[in-house]
């Protein structure tokens, strides 16, 4: 009470303390994230998906009788902790039960020795069996069943390996669809051709989570369209006549396959760097003949190994690693603090970036660009064939806000590749350029829908930040910025939003957009930049801080909407400070949200996952998210607010 009547009295003593609050706030989370950066200079903080991908590693490791008991028992432990309480495993924390996550952690736990009639089998079986059943499950779940038997191979998509033989002009060809989708099909056009069968000496089955018996199953295939329809029709013509497929073509195509995995192994950093494509790889391997001490095989393996996180009494796998990205937006949130250790720390991460950057290697993005220089940078560690648009553009903003010159040549030739992946629309995908052609994802093996990479306002929000910063108006940049501009202004919604392709959801895109605007120069009285801050601020929540669910993806009228994060709160104050607003109620209260939930560690907690893999599929947990852009935002408002703006 003392205090208060304090405050009271000396109302620049309150003004003060709010400062020294803010100050320690700031150091505590630069020196938490100056803690975690590795000897080498960068950042990798954990990854964590869904229980689909530790679930897909014990099936892994029967399908391949390689089972490391303590792995599994590890595994599976962290299976059981997050079961529903209604028996299903969700695709994010406190999300609804999901079929084919629930399918794969109840045999990967049936495989570790789970007796199915324990309670927390039981339920999930239940579960299971009221959505439907196994024969129920997407594409990828039933294509898992039937390399262990579990159902027919009828039960698959048709995918035949000719399909790597077909021209370029063919509707359907390998570069008409997204990175992720090449690098994961490639392999399983190998399986399901081969139609390798499971060691799995153990010869545990899970017939008791189908409503009928996968024998007298004949819709696997749900219709989804009329268009869907047709490509069915046509699959079921096609199967027909596989039989009378030449043998000689039949093995140049597997021999096509085999080749296209071979220049793309990708070393310990596995197919695609991606853990979907490096597990169906390791086992087409093993399907083609390749001895467990073949160099290929065993670098595979140990790609898979390396995305394990072990702690205490859990374990489970990691989707992917995301080494450049960390590294890219903490280096930013260090520079934005404005202090010398934290300057220091980012320059030595900017020097380990400089040296990963892509410029001669071989990539999928080159076909079609002859001659075009290379310039960018990958998510993970290793991915040589798969740089990507959002991750370069973080890099180059980070490498122009440390003000370094000798970074110049770097930021260059980032800004010259990244403009030759500009779509015609004028932006930008994250992987590939005018990956759009939407009926594919009617064909039978894309029922997941995300089968492409188009342009979205988040990837193209950090490529305007990048080429305003590079001096927009300059002729080799303008007309690249300008198309980038008209597109992201086209994208925002009639309520102010944009959507967050890469990050959840709403809140994400429009933090995005509002800066890359801010920084292209429009006025914060521009009509788009108003409609967007007075959304952001109508989301905000009673608490003071903003937060969004996954259902968004599902339910849009769901966006903004959910319980308060630090990571989300810190977009929608970067957003509101970007399109000028630093001194409302509401980004004081985003402020004194942020303050009074930073754990003694200076670090946030948040059990929300973060951003999608692919909307309403797969998603994700950065870990680093709590950390790094909380950060960035209080040392933003301690900027802007030291400066007098706002």
């Amino acid at each position: 009470m003392s205090n208060l009547r304090a405050t009271r009295r000396h109302p620049e003593h309150a003004a003060l303390d709010a400062r020294v609050r803010l100050d320690w706030a700031v150091e505590r989370a630069a020196r938490h994230v100056l803690q975690h950066q590795d000897e080498a200079g960068y950042w990798a903080f954990e990854l964590e998906a869904d229980c689909t991908i530790p679930a897909e590693y014990i099936l892994m490791t029967h399908y391949m009788d390689e089972v490391d008991a303590r792995l599994q028992a590890a595994l599976a432990r962290y299976l059981r902790a997050r079961q529903l309480p209604g028996g299903g495993w969700p695709l994010y924390a406190d999300g609804a039960a999901d079929l084919s996550a629930s399918v794969k952690a109840y045999y990967a736990l049936k495989l570790a020795g789970d007796d199915p009639d324990t309670p927390h089998l039981a339920k999930a079986r239940r579960t299971i069996l009221a959505a439907g059943g196994a024969a129920r499950a997407n594409v990828f779940t039933r294509i898992t069943l039937a390399l262990f038997g579990q159902v027919p191979w009828r039960a698959v998509p048709f995918i035949p390996p000719e399909i790597i033989l077909l021209p370029r002009w063919f509707p359907f060809h390998l570069h008409k669809v997204s990175y992720w989708s090449r690098t994961v099909m490639v392999p399983l056009l190998i399986l399901c051709s081969l139609k390798p069968r499971a060691r799995n000496p153990s010869g545990i089955g899970i017939g008791e989570l189908f409503a009928a018996p996968p024998e007298a199953v004949r819709d696997y295939f749900p219709v989804r369209s009329m268009l869907n329809r047709l490509f069915l029709l046509l699959e079921q013509s096609a199967r027909r006549v596989e039989r009378w497929i030449p043998r000689p073509v039949r093995a140049a195509a597997l021999r096509r396959a085999e080749d296209w995995i071979r220049e793309r192994a990708n070393g310990h950093g596995g197919l695609g760097a991606i853990f979907p494509a490096m597990v169906n790889a390791y086992e087409a391997m093993d399907a083609l003949g390749y001895p467990p001490g073949d160099r290929l095989r065993r670098a595979a393996k140990t790609a898979l190994d390396r995305l394990i996180v072990k702690g205490p009494e859990e374990a489970y796998c990691q989707p992917c690693v995301s080494p450049v990205w960390d590294t890219a937006l903490a280096a930013l949130a260090l520079l934005e603090t404005g202090e010398a250790a934290a300057r220091t720390s980012a320059c030595r991460a900017l020097e380990w970036l400089r040296d990963r950057q892509l410029r001669d290697e071989p990539g999928d993005w080159r076909a079609g660009r002859p001659g075009t220089p290379g310039g960018g940078w990958p998510f993970q560690f290793e991915n040589s064939h798969y740089p990507d648009v959002d991750d370069t553009s973080a890099v180059g903003w980070a490498m122009i806000a440390s003000g370094e010159p000798r970074y110049a040549a770097a930021v260059s030739r980032a800004a010259h590749w990244i403009i030759a992946m500009q779509s015609r629309g004028g932006g930008f995908g994250a992987f590939d350029r005018d990956n759009t052609r939407r009926y594919l994802n009617d064909i039978p093996f894309a029922d997941h829908g995300a089968l492409l990479d188009p342009p979205t306002a988040d990837v193209s929000a950090r490529c305007a930040v990048l080429l305003t910063l590079l001096g927009g108006r300059e002729p080799r940049y303008a007309k690249a910025l300008a198309r980038c501009i008209a597109y992201l202004l086209k994208e925002q919604e009639a309520d102010g939003a944009w959507f967050g392709r890469w990050g959840t959801n709403y809140v994400y895109g429009t933090w995005s957009v509002l800066v890359a605007l801010a920084h292209a120069g429009l006025a914060a009285d521009h009509p788009a930049i108003r409609r967007a801050a007075d959304w952001l601020r109508s989301v905000q929540n009673a608490d003071g801080g903003w937060g969004e669910t996954n259902d968004s993806y599902a339910n849009p009228s769901l966006r903004g909407r959910g319980p308060s994060t630090a990571f989300q709160s810190a977009w929608a104050l970067l957003g509101l400070m970007a399109a000028g607003d630093c001194a409302s109620r509401e980004v004081a209260a985003g402020i004194d949200y942020l303050l009074r939930t930073q754990r003694a560690s200076g670090a946030w907690e948040d059990r929300a996952f973060t951003a999608p893999g692919f909307p309403r599929v797969f998603y994700l947990k950065y870990h680093g998210y709590s950390r790094y852009f909380p950060l960035w935002a209080l040392a933003r408002y301690r900027t802007l607010t030291s400066q007098g703006m706002g």
